[in-house]
């Protein structure tokens, strides 16, 4: 999910059974097409291998965002995004059973549109 830090509001988002480099282009791609890009911009990630990737990197850079990552072990750096993520699984993903993916995403979208 991309988090933007102004708002507090999940602008950007992907689920899927796996973590490869498409979740999180998909993710960011929503988030471009939710906002303008200002100079300055920074987007800021943990320092998984997915927001390390070439092709995540390229986007970020074809659009002018200045990229941040957190520093090695240190998940502070990304305390508003791990946050996030203990919120939205403590208070939808763990209160639900889902019959499949399909309806996991509905009730996770419908979940962060109120969020």
């Amino acid at each position: 999910m991309v988090l933007d830090a102004f708002s507090r509001r999940v602008i950007g988002w992907a689920l899927d059974r796996n973590m490869e480099d498409e979740l999180t282009l998909t993710a960011l791609r929503m988030a471009l097409a939710h906002r303008s890009i200002q100079p300055g911009l920074v987007h800021h990630s943990d320092r998984g291998s997915q927001y390390a990737s070439t092709d995540y990197t390229d986007l970020l850079k074809s659009h002018g965002i200045d990229i941040g990552m957190s520093r090695k072990a240190n998940p502070w750096d990304n305390a508003a995004c791990e946050s996030f993520m203990k919120t939205l699984k403590y208070e939808e993903v763990l209160r639900n059973e889902y019959r499949d993916l399909a309806e996991a995403r509905a009730s996770i979208r419908e979940f962060l549109e109120k969020s």
